[in-house]
């Protein structure tokens, strides 16, 4: 996609701190880091959201991901790695990307999320839902 930031990233287009390349994927430095070292990997070829990837892609990024966590976490107390999917879910560049986040004690990081309840008939419902809409 000509104006997505990423696969201009990726294309060597604009600079970026990279951390790890193969042939399929790319993982950088983030430029509005949550902690030091927060590092996006993404696929070089574009894919708004994880489920528009083929599974030979998928399955190096994922593979990256691996990889960068592996020396993440030599250098780190812990991490997150957090991959978001369209806007409500907090997406803000539109190319499919991983976050792995560095962690320390006391770092002051959080992620606040509700505890809803739910009744067994919900959960029923929502899992006969999702296999109704599970493809190949």
């Amino acid at each position: 996609m000509a104006d997505c930031i990423f696969c201009k990233i990726a294309k060597k287009e604009i600079p970026s701190d990279i951390v790890y390349e193969d042939k399929y994927t790319l993982g950088f430095l983030d430029i509005k880091p949550v902690s030091l070292g927060h590092t996006l990997v993404i696929p070089k070829t574009h894919a708004e959201t994880l489920d528009k990837l083929n599974e030979n892609t998928l399955g190096s990024l994922i593979a990256a991901v691996q990889k960068i966590s592996k020396a993440i976490n030599k250098i780190s107390e812990g991490y997150n790695v957090i991959q978001n999917n369209k806007e409500v879910a907090g997406q803000v560049v539109h190319h499919a990307h991983f976050h792995i986040v560095p962690r320390k004690s006391g770092d002051g990081i959080h992620w606040e999320r509700p505890n809803p309840k739910f009744s067994e008939k919900q959960l029923r419902e929502i899992v006969d839902k999702i296999k109704q809409n599970l493809t190949n």
